[in-house]
Parts: structure tokens; sequence; C-alpha cells
């Protein structure tokens, strides 16, 4: 390996969550940029909503636990309890897992972890976590070979060796690129799918959803999808901690038995977020009310634009259950 570089999967674990990392960073996630559960409350609702669904499914156990997993600063766990019926948050166990330190403020309900809670049963919900494990980049040669590609810590990039072993199995899979036209790029993904089947793993029954930016394998990006954001632009990713540094998830490869995949839009509106625009008779019948509803189909409709927000992908792992309860 060159002096002075690393791999894309060390320098983002380094520059992400070491110490001073940027994820250790005051500010939190929202300093940088807008996530769903940032845009509405709406979103937060339709967590509620599903959290109901998996309690019906489960038969209204005595205890039911919430885990919130890249939980950020932890918005969405706090618009859950905002929302959450009475009879419901009566025996909700809610659960935040970050790596940063317990905000303050925090309702005093939350349990604070670094890695979820073992053998409980409920939803654990991953909002935009899976983009943020860090994993290695490969990129064809001018022979068509995939090469690790290695980085500096301005961003500057370099081809390493070829990529065998276990990484090599993955891409060959899940996002193949022997023989690919030069410079042809992918993530290898194979550190997220270990995430996440630890994370369903801790479920001793339930429903575990990852809500991500996504593609799937007949439809990946030639070139990848590596970037970095800061201050509510998308930046050259450099692993000094001054950024995030993000990538798109193969959700499919994560995916284990018995799980589905769909659109945010699909899934938000199965659990009752509609972005259609309230009857014009609202207006003159009771104006307030007109108003609160047109906000909340404005707020509705960014969360399920095909172009947007709506294009993300979830991916419904149910354990112990018989459907994705969409």
């Amino acid at each position: 390996m060159a002096s002075g570089t690393r791999t894309w999967r060390e320098a983002a674990e380094a520059a992400l969550y070491g110490p001073g990392g940027f994820y250790r960073r005051p500010e939190g996630p929202a300093g940088h940029f807008r996530t769903s559960v940032h845009a509405s409350p709406l979103y937060a609702g339709a967590v509620v909503e599903l959290l109901r669904r998996v309690d019906a499914a489960l038969g209204h156990p005595a205890e039911l636990a919430f885990t919130d997993v890249g939980a950020g600063r932890g918005e969405l766990v706090a618009g859950v309890l905002d929302r959450c019926p009475p009879e419901l948050a009566g025996r909700l166990r809610p659960y935040a897992v970050e790596i940063a330190d317990r905000p303050d403020g925090l309702d005093e309900r939350v349990t604070w972890l670094d890695a979820p809670p073992d053998g409980v049963q409920g939803l654990l919900f991953a909002n935009e976590w899976l983009d943020n494990v860090p994993l290695d980049v490969a990129e064809a040669d001018g022979e068509g070979t995939p090469r690790r590609v290695l980085v500096r810590e301005d961003g500057e990039e370099l081809l390493g060796d070829p990529v065998a072993g276990e990484d090599a199995t993955w891409l060959d899979r899940w996002w193949p690129l022997e023989g690919a036209p030069p410079g042809s790029r992918a993530e290898i993904g194979h550190p997220r799918d270990a995430a996440w089947a630890r994370a369903v793993g801790s479920l001793r029954a339930g429903l575990a959803v990852a809500a991500d930016y996504a593609h799937e394998r007949a439809a990946r990006p030639p070139f990848g999808t590596l970037t970095g954001f800061r201050e509510g632009r998308e930046v050259r990713p450099v692993p000094d901690g001054s950024c995030d540094i993000t990538a798109h998830v193969a959700l499919d490869a994560c995916a284990g038995p018995g799980a589905s995949l769909t659109s945010q839009r699909e899934a938000l509106r199965a659990l009752g977020v509609d972005g259609s625009r309230p009857p014009l008779a609202l207006a003159s019948e009771d104006p307030a009310a007109y108003v609160r509803a047109l906000g909340a189909a404005g707020e509705a409709a960014e969360l399920t634009a095909p172009g947007g927000l709506g294009a993300f992908g979830w991916l419904l792992q149910p354990v112990g259950l018989a459907s994705p309860l969409l």
C-alpha cells in the first residue's frame, strides 16, 4: 500500500467515527443535511403507525421495543414518543443507537446505546444509517481488472492491488466489474450486509426496516455513488473529518430470507401519508383547517416525491412474523 494511503473503508471509519470524527461533532447530522425525519413530523407519525401494526402482529406484548438505529441526536425516537398513543406508550421501551454521546434534553425514557439491544421484540428502524457504514471502493483498471481504491487524507486517490477474497466474491455476485470499461467503479457492500444482519439479529421477534438511498443489481450506477456532504451541499469526499462520507446502499444484497423491498413513496402511502391537496370546499367551511391540511399535504408530497425522498428504498425484514405489514 502506498505511503500515506488507506482503503476507503479505513479512512471513512476514522473520519466519521474516530476521535473528533464528523458524527461526533456537536451540531450532529442535522447541521449538515436534511433527512426525512427532519423534513416533517409526518414521518415519525408513519413510523408510529408501523409500530402499531407490529404491536398488533405480536399480540400486544407487555413490553414493546422501538429501536432507532443511527439515531443522530434522537430526533426520530423523540418524534415517535410524542405521537405514540397512551395505551402503546405505556408498554413502549424506546432505544436510540448511536456512537455519539447522548444529547442534552432527550426524553429520559430513551435508553441510549452504541449497539442495538439484544433479544427484544418490536420495531427496529434504521433511517439513513447503512449509507454511513464504511466500505471499500473498487475500480476497473485499463485491463478491466477490479482494483481496490486507496485514498489520502486530502482525498487524492490511486489504485491498489486487485480485489480478492471476500470482497471479490461479493462483487461477482452483486456488482460485477470484471471486464468492465476502465474507470468503472463499485462500492463493496458486504460490511453493510453484515451490519444489517447483526441489527436484525438483535430482534427476538418483530420487524426491522432500513430506509436509505438505494440501488438494485439490475441498475447499479456505473461509476459508484461515493460522495460527501457539508452544510447542506454535496462536496468532494475528503476523509479528514470535515464532511459526511456516504454511498448509496445495495439493499438487495442486505436482504435476508423473507425480506421485501419497496420505495419510500409506496411505504409511506401504505402507512397513511398522502400528498393529495385538501378539498377546496374546506377553505370556505374552515379556513384554518384548510391551511393546516394544505401544509400537511405539502410535507407529505416532499416525503413521497418520486424524484426525491420518495425514491428512497425501504428494506423490510420480518422476524417471526408472516408479513412485512405494508
